[in-house]
């Protein structure tokens, strides 16, 4: 009888906690919440929680995230961006939705079309 493994990301949570500091790149199928410090780039395939004692570098690209700390660098939601009303991001945002709490600070650009780079592409075929 062979076996069948299903797996369940929905769930799964990984989490790097306040002690922890990584340099380089993290790479994750499920959840993730980072309430260390991370100089690098951090691609989720599910939801990331940058917490309120997160300091962030570098880049980020997950489904939804929601930022409490601070963070400098580039940040790609596919589906939602929420700044809450501790956070501090420095740099560029691309997300379908952008909610900024009252109290967050936010330096840079941004921009609601996810797919612009897909868009500027068709452009250029015609």
């Amino acid at each position: 009888m062979a076996s069948k493994k299903e797996t369940n990301i929905t769930g799964d949570v990984s989490i790097l906690s306040s002690g922890v500091k990584l340099e380089g790149k993290l790479y994750s199928e499920g959840n993730v919440r980072i309430d260390g410090s991370v100089n690098g780039e951090v691609t989720v395939n599910g939801n990331l929680t940058l917490g309120e004692s997160s300091t962030f570098v570098g880049d980020v690209k997950a489904n939804n995230i929601t930022l409490s700390g601070i963070m400098e660098g580039k940040v790609i939601a596919a589906e939602k961006l929420i700044l809450e009303n501790r956070s501090k991001l420095k740099g560029e945002l691309k997300a379908k939705i952008l909610v900024v709490e009252e109290g967050a600070l936010f330096d840079g650009t941004s921009s609601m079309s996810v797919n612009s780079s897909q868009q500027n592409e068709s452009k250029e075929d015609s």
